[in-house]
């Protein structure tokens, strides 16, 4: 679905990205240079990571890039951060949520708090926490505009994957809530939820792709997005054979989805789910920076 007004510009614009160390956070953020970002933010928890990110941005020429270490699970952090990104650099034009963390390969029963805890507190409250800090200042300026990385698991059951779904599903109902609130605002305000299926970059390490949804190559997928933000789309299913995903819901009664999904292998593509060791480990506030 695209919204029918002006595009939305890259170019002069300031660009934040939270996870935009690695993975399609890191593809992104290319991209917005290559767009020719006014100044590129980069939030991420590994600090290694954001070190080399910089270097090899600054290796191709591009001297407008700002990094910092930032557990978005930590409202003081991002507090902290965003007071500092708002007086040195200045407002955010296009915030990309994208940060978040894969819980997996286990049933919802063999989950501790922790596992629940921290999933949350990434994945929902970290991005309407990124989000709060920085909104006001696009209302007041009439102009700006929020991407959430949801996930097409925010569409559909995701056995061994329960708690990761349920936090994309409420990223995707938050996503599409603050939507309708820009419209009521009016102005250049504009909000895209993007929910792709597994994208190959190693988030989703072990997985087993169902049919008919491949896993993503990463850079298509951020070309995709980019161009989404671009036409102010307001939902991106990736690959397209998502879309059906509602469509078949709202057609047949519970049962004979499941089946379907059955199938095509979506309610077992957790099964051998690894994803990445160091998702696992945040690090104590004490070895912050």
């Amino acid at each position: 679905m695209q919204k029918k007004d002006k595009m939305s510009i890259i170019k002069n614009t300031n660009v934040l990205i939270t996870g935009g160390a690695n993975g399609i956070g890191k593809l992104m953020g290319a991209k917005c240079l290559q767009e020719g970002a006014a100044n590129l933010i980069i939030w991420d928890i590994n600090e290694e990571n954001l070190n080399k990110t910089a270097k090899e941005f600054s290796s191709k020429g591009y001297k407008n890039v700002f990094t910092f270490v930032v557990d978005v699970s930590n409202i003081d952090d991002i507090e902290r951060a965003a007071t500092e990104v708002l007086l040195e650099i200045g407002n955010i034009d296009i915030l990309f949520n994208n940060a978040g963390i894969v819980a997996g390969k286990k049933y919802f029963w063999e989950h501790t708090a922790r596992d629940i805890e921290k999933t949350l507190s990434i994945n929902v409250s970290g991005v309407m926490n990124v989000t709060r800090v920085f909104i006001q200042d696009m209302i007041k300026q009439r102009k700006g505009h929020v991407v959430n990385i949801a996930s097409a698991s925010g569409l559909i059951p995701l056995p061994k994957g329960s708690v990761y779904a349920s936090s994309k599903w409420a990223v995707l109902g938050w996503s599409e809530s603050l939507r309708m609130e820009f419209e009521t605002e009016g102005g250049d305000l504009h909000v895209t939820t993007v929910c792709p299926s597994y994208i190959d970059t190693g988030m989703f390490k072990g997985v087993k792709a169902p049919l008919l949804f491949p896993l993503l190559e990463p850079e298509d997928t951020v070309n995709k997005i980019i161009k989404a933000v671009k036409k102010n789309t307001t939902l991106l299913l990736i690959p397209e054979n998502v879309n059906l995903v509602p469509f078949l819901k709202g057609v047949f009664p519970s049962k004979i989805f499941d089946k379907v999904a059955s199938f095509l292998g979506v309610y077992s593509s957790m099964n051998s789910f690894e994803g990445r060791p160091q998702e696992e480990r945040i690090p104590d506030k004490k070895n912050k920076v």
